[in-house]
């Protein structure tokens, strides 16, 4: 089975940082990944980009930024159009999963990391 394509926002190559963890565990399950972060940087042989970068095809969104950094990238996110959008702890906010629910798009609070550790993160 393919595995699905994954857009990471809030990507970081610091280790003491969930989104660190997570990254690594798809990079090493050799997901398709996306991985945008604050700044330009390399992690396991992925490159993380900044910005905006034209993606396609993204089945799911995790994101790791709060609220207020999700505002600016609202018309980015709701625009790929995934099939989901994971909310990490710290990264609630009930108002871009509700623009999200309206689209169709599945948006929900969870933890990638306790997702993919359970085996029901390609669910």
């Amino acid at each position: 089975m393919d595995k699905i394509k994954v857009l990471l926002i809030g990507a970081t190559p610091n280790p003491e940082r969930e989104a660190f963890h997570v990254l690594r565990i798809l990079i090493a399950r050799k997901y398709p990944i996306v991985a945008i972060g604050l700044k330009e940087a390399s992690l396991d042989g992925l490159q993380i980009v900044k910005g905006t970068p034209e993606v396609e095809n993204v089945h799911t969104i995790t994101l790791y930024i709060n609220a207020k950094n999700q505002v600016p990238m609202y018309d980015y996110i709701l625009g790929i159009t995934p099939k989901r959008i994971i909310f990490n702890p710290g990264a609630e906010n009930p108002e871009l999963m509700q623009m999200a629910l309206d689209k169709g798009i599945d948006a929900f609070e969870a933890c990638s990391h306790v997702m993919l550790s359970q085996g029901i993160f390609d669910k």
